[in-house]
């Protein structure tokens, strides 16, 4: 579909990232399927509003808009959302940048009416220069990236990835936005989980719908120092149990759960044996990957336990508000 009109979102909080801003922008702006218009949406942060407002005042093809909502991740996008103008919307980290025909992957398959969302692959940039040696990846998803296991091709799917991730207009027309309450919320714990919950959403209100993941579709992820660190895994680990409560108290657990279980009964076993294995024949890093494989399944049931017990005693409810556009809804 070479005529659709794409709006790309990429939500930003922190001047602490500007120069990844900028290339995150720059690599929107190169596309071999032009954006219809890319929105940088800023939370609560007026300082790096007016820095970016000065740096694109004379770009008309990118407008920086405030969080209109609570502070984080769903309400960013949900402000994205409604102010542009796009058919699709597609949603960019701002820690990365996107490969030239990365829209145009996003573009084609929506040529069949029924495909409601479509999601790509995000590959790590180690900011020490390569993965180290004890990180698995099959936990690449720690750090907001693809991981082992995922299918590869253009594959139906549950739910697609965040960070690297396109959905019809129509879609937040038939189930709201992004919910609050689940997700990254401007506090230090990284949760995650935002976008599971709506695609679950999506495909119950329409049975027919079709979510797919293109891996041809390609971001680059910079994974900052910090992240490369024991210590951020089993914090990131952790958030995620406690986000995967959340989103099952959401839409249930057979759903909710339901890709989990194959990744956790498959996947990450053989992730295990292909660590021991490795260190067997004297590979580095063999044992480590196998130890951290373990300590990450152990630490997210931690937090699953934590956070259903959490959400059974405090009533946690999710805020999902219908999408009301601003920016004109789609041409």
């Amino acid at each position: 579909m070479s005529g659709l009109g794409i709006s790309v979102v990429i939500c930003v909080y922190t001047e602490d990232r500007w120069a990844d801003i900028l290339a995150a922008v720059a690599s929107v702006r190169a596309q071999s399927h032009p954006a219809l218009e890319t929105l940088v949406v800023v939370d609560h942060n007026p300082e790096l509003q007016d820095r970016l407002e000065r740096e694109y005042k004379e770009t008309d093809e990118v407008r920086v808009v405030p969080n209109a909502g609570p502070r984080g991740l769903s309400a960013g996008r949900n402000t994205g959302i409604a102010a542009s103008y796009g058919e699709v919307i597609a949603f960019l980290d701002d820690d990365a940048t996107a490969e030239r025909d990365w829209l145009r992957r996003f573009a084609d398959p929506y040529s069949d009416p029924r495909v409601l969302a479509v999601g790509g692959r995000a590959e790590p940039v180690w900011s020490s220069g390569r993965r180290p040696a004890w990180f698995p990846e099959e936990f690449d998803w720690v750090v907001g990236c693809s991981y082992r296991g995922l299918p590869p091709g253009r594959v139906r799917v549950r739910n697609i990835l965040g960070g690297n991730a396109s959905f019809r207009r129509s879609a937040f027309d038939i189930v709201g936005g992004f919910a609050t309450g689940i997700g990254r919320d401007g506090s230090k714990r990284p949760m995650g989980g935002e976008e599971t919950d709506l695609c679950i959403r999506l495909t119950r209100a329409r049975p027919d719908a079709i979510l797919l993941t293109d891996d041809r579709a390609v971001i680059h992820h910079r994974v900052p120092e910090a992240r490369e660190h024991f210590a951020y895994f089993r914090t990131r680990t952790y958030a995620e149990g406690l986000s995967k409560a959340l989103v099952a108290r959401s839409v249930g657990t057979d759903k909710g759960l339901e890709s989990e279980r194959h990744y956790a009964g498959r996947v990450l076993p053989a992730g295990v044996a292909r660590g021991l294995r490795d260190q067997f024949l004297a590979r580095p890093g063999g044992a480590r990957r196998a130890g951290a494989i373990v300590a990450g399944v152990l630490t997210a049931a931690g937090g699953y336990v934590v956070g259903s017990v959490r959400a059974r005693r405090n009533g946690t409810t999710f805020a999902v508000v219908p999408i009301e556009a601003d920016g004109g809804g789609a041409e």
